[in-house]
């Protein structure tokens, strides 16, 4: 139990430590194509829509399973 806790919390402080290091990177939107030195590791915008699409399938699959 403690390794798959272990687990978890480190892909949150994974996750936790690249979202702090981007907001603090300068984006290429904001600066043009000539900043290639700071672009942000992950495209925020496509995880929340995939993130927002995840909770919509489980959602409704969760619907489909409680109703039987």
């Amino acid at each position: 139990m403690r390794v798959f806790l272990g687990m978890i919390l480190g892909a949150l402080l994974l996750v936790a430590g690249v979202y702090v290091y981007d907001s603090m990177s300068t984006s290429t939107v904001a600066n043009g194509e000539v900043a290639q030195a700071n672009r942000t590791i992950v495209n925020w915008d496509v995880a929340a829509l995939d993130w927002k699409a995840l909770k919509s399938r489980a959602h409704d699959d969760w619907i489909k399973l409680s109703s039987k």
